[in-house]
């Protein structure tokens, strides 16, 4: 990382992309559906959508979206499911941990910045084994507005005490990418993550795709 002097700080979003917390959403969204006398489904079928938290668990589970009135009760069911069993399966991703012992051996800090709210995102990050690795966390009850709004962002980078400008901000969702910008981050699209079903990843505008963790590093080297 011969040009990590030009960066002051790396700033992750949590679920898809530092987290593969796919498995513990996804039996949640399963034991939601049979309690309301629905079969499993397969994960791949929530994969997609985890980064979307209750409301794209919900969906997929039942089919029912935000405008029905049934979302908000169904909402908290699933993430009364999903608070008791988040920590059984989610875990760093495998080739996210060398990238972040580079990070840490470089004495470049490191942070989190997930529209996840705090009750869910501090135990998640705690059983990862991060939370004390990583500088900051800002989740999504944190500051008034959640991603897309560049605020968390910009909140991250003033705990951290760097220019935004000097942070680079990974992410594996849309939205990540427009908060990052709007914060004047350099902004990389995770593809190993869940993506959602909108735009093609190459049409976010990130300064970047990176199809694996060390994409991160190699980033950081470029002059």
């Amino acid at each position: 990382m011969t040009g990590r002097r030009t960066w002051g700080a790396v700033l992750f979003d949590l679920d898809g992309t530092l987290v593969d917390s796919a498995p513990d959403l996804g039996e949640a969204a399963n034991e939601l559906r049979q309690r309301h006398g629905q079969d499993p489904l397969p994960l791949s079928d929530f994969r997609p959508m985890t980064g979307t938290g209750a409301r794209g668990m919900v969906d997929v589970a039942l089919g029912i979206g935000v405008d029905d009135p049934r979302f908000p009760s169904l909402r908290d069911e699933y993430l009364a499911l999903y608070e008791a069993r988040m920590t059984r399966l989610t875990r760093v991703f495998d080739a996210m941990a060398p990238v972040l012992d580079a990070l840490d051996a470089a004495g470049l800090p490191w942070g989190i910045v997930t529209n996840k709210y705090t009750r869910f995102a501090e135990p998640v990050v705690r059983a990862a084994g991060i939370a004390t690795r990583s500088c900051v966390l800002v989740c999504g009850d944190t500051t008034a507005h959640a991603k897309p709004h560049p605020e968390p962002l910009l909140e991250a980078a003033r705990r951290i005490g760097v220019a935004p400008r000097a942070c680079v901000y990974v992410g594996d969702d849309h939205r990540d990418v427009i908060a990052g910008r709007a914060a004047g981050m350099a902004t990389l699209a995770a593809a190993w993550g869940y993506l959602g079903i909108g735009e093609p990843i190459d049409q976010w505008g990130a300064d970047a795709v990176i199809d694996h963790p060390n994409g991160l590093l190699n980033f950081l080297s470029m002059p």
